[in-house]
Order: structure tokens, then sequence, then C-alpha cells
């Protein structure tokens, strides 16, 4: 049946995963210190086949091979991360981290790194040039567990949350996360608050993501400035801060070591970060892992 030959009051194909509910009705609560808004950061990782597969590119359209979006992406691992990660620990700042299992692999002193200043793991796939589309149910369930045990064998901790690359999932996705032993997921962005999700197994959190909040989506895929990303960050802050009596709320924000691991993109972030640090607004800066703990108890079907 054509949207046109739809009749009023004919069903909509809909998801099943989780159901309608207004944030305005919820049952109140706090984040810890008695915080309305709670915070995360969060540092892709990412590492990439050569001239195959999904890749983040800067140009579009390069010759193979591609020198220039190859070496981009790999300043990343090599300069930016070490950037971002010494500008967070300068302002004391909980950063979370959203690991291709391959950096272990690539470039383990990072991840070691980021372990030792008190980052969260993410597993986020084995490389971004992954998908999960198209995988059997069999491939995908050994895919997510393998992904979960490198990261496990190399770091010493198992990783509670995932992010799938290119935020892709099969329709089996969030059973398989759950039966993999994963506690959440960050790939769905339709609440400001945790919603837990069906699974064939029982209930997996979905902490929020965000794809707008996100220098990825906003300067690649827009085309906007590294000013521009800073003020989208003040922005959602400020309005998320604005009614002092509003519902408790998640804000994250989702960063690249090759995008704003860069110099002037790190500039124009340091002044979104001081802006928030500065603003003397109660809050609870954490991690993705912390704000599914404590949403146990709070989260919303």
């Amino acid at each position: 049946m054509s949207q046109f030959e739809r009749t009023a009051g004919t069903p909509l194909r809909t998801q099943s995963r989780y159901g309608y509910s207004a944030i305005g009705r919820r049952r109140p609560f706090l984040w810890p210190n008695g915080a309305r808004l709670a915070l995360y950061f969060a540092l892709g990782l990412e590492e990439y086949s050569c001239g195959e597969g999904l890749a983040e590119n800067l140009v579009g359209g390069g010759a193979h091979p591609d020198v220039l979006n190859g070496s981009w992406r790999d300043y990343g691992n090599r300069v930016g991360a070490w950037r971002v990660l010494e500008a967070f620990q300068e302002y004391g700042l909980p950063l979370s981290i959203l690991l291709n299992s391959a950096v272990c692999e690539s470039a383990p002193e990072l991840v070691m790194a980021a372990k030792g200043q008190g980052c969260e793991l993410i597993a986020h796939g084995y490389s971004n040039s992954d998908t999960l589309q198209g995988l059997s149910e069999q491939q995908e369930a050994g895919y997510l567990r393998s992904v979960a045990m490198q990261i496990q064998e190399f770091s010493g901790d198992r990783p509670a949350g995932w992010s799938s690359p290119w935020i892709a999932e099969t329709e089996r996705t969030p059973d398989l996360l759950a039966e993999a032993g994963f506690s959440y997921v960050l790939d769905f962005c339709m609440d400001d608050q945790p919603v837990w999700l069906r699974t064939r197994s029982g209930r997996l959190l979905a902490v929020p993501y965000s794809q707008e909040i996100n220098d990825s989506s906003a300067i690649i895929g827009r085309q906007m400035s590294a000013d521009a990303f800073s003020l989208m960050v003040i922005d959602q802050f400020e309005e998320l801060r604005r009614a002092p009596q509003g519902p408790p709320v998640v804000m994250s924000v989702i960063l690249h070591s090759f995008i704003s691991g860069q110099p002037f993109r790190l500039r124009a972030l340091r002044r979104a970060v001081e802006h928030i640090l500065q603003s003397g607004e109660k809050l609870w800066i954490t991690q993705p892992g912390e704000i599914a703990r404590l949403s146990r108890q709070v989260a919303y079907v």
C-alpha cells in the first residue's frame, strides 16, 4: 500500500523496541549531586581498512591510493587523540572512548594511555570500515562477541557499552547485544533520558547519544566550521539548563580524533568546554557507563 492509498486508521508499520513516553510526564529524579544535567564527552578512536569498506572522508572523489583521506584519518590516532586526551586531563574531566578494537593492534599505546587516564572503553566494532548490515545472525553474534573479547583481553575490562560503526544495525542487533552481555547501547537518539529497549532476552538500556552535537555529522557532513560546532555545544548546554525545574536530562558531545583533534578545532572546542565549566551550573560530568548504572532505577520504556 502506498502513502496515497492508505486510509485513515490503517496502522503504520512501527518499530517495537520502545514505546511512546512524554518527557514531562515521567517520574522525577535527580542525577548525583542534585544535578539536573548529566554530561558526557565521547571520543572516537577508529581504524580503517586501507582502500576498502566504508570510510570517513575529508574530501570526496579522491584517487586510489587515497593518500589525502587516508593520512588525514591516520592523524587522529598518531596526533589528534593525544591532544584531546591531554586537554581533558588538563581540565580534570572524564572522557569516554568509542573504540574500534583494531586500534588495540595498530596503536596499543594510545588505548593504554586512555585507559590509564580513566577513560571508559566502549566497543565500537572492529574497524570503522565495517558495518553490521548484511551480516547473518550467526555472523553478527560472532562479530559482537569477538570485539568485546579483544577489548577485554587487551585492557583487562570487558566493555559494558556498544556503539555500532556508522550507527548501522540489523533488526537483530539489540537482541544480540543483550545476549552478548552488553548492558547498554549508544545507537539511539530519540530521547534526552535513558530508555529501556525490548529484546527477546529481556531489556537493554539505550543511553542518549547525539547525532547533532557530533563533530562528524556537523563538521564533515554539514560542512560547518569549528566555531559553529563550538557554538552548537554552548547553545545545547544553555538551552538544557534554562529550565531549573525541568526534567533531568543527558547531554552528549561526540568527538573524533582526526576531526576535533586538529589544533584549530580543538581550540574552538576548548571555548565550549570552558564556557560550561565557568557557568556555575550544578552538573554531573560523567561517562555513559555511570549513567547506565544509575539509570537502571529511573529509565523509561
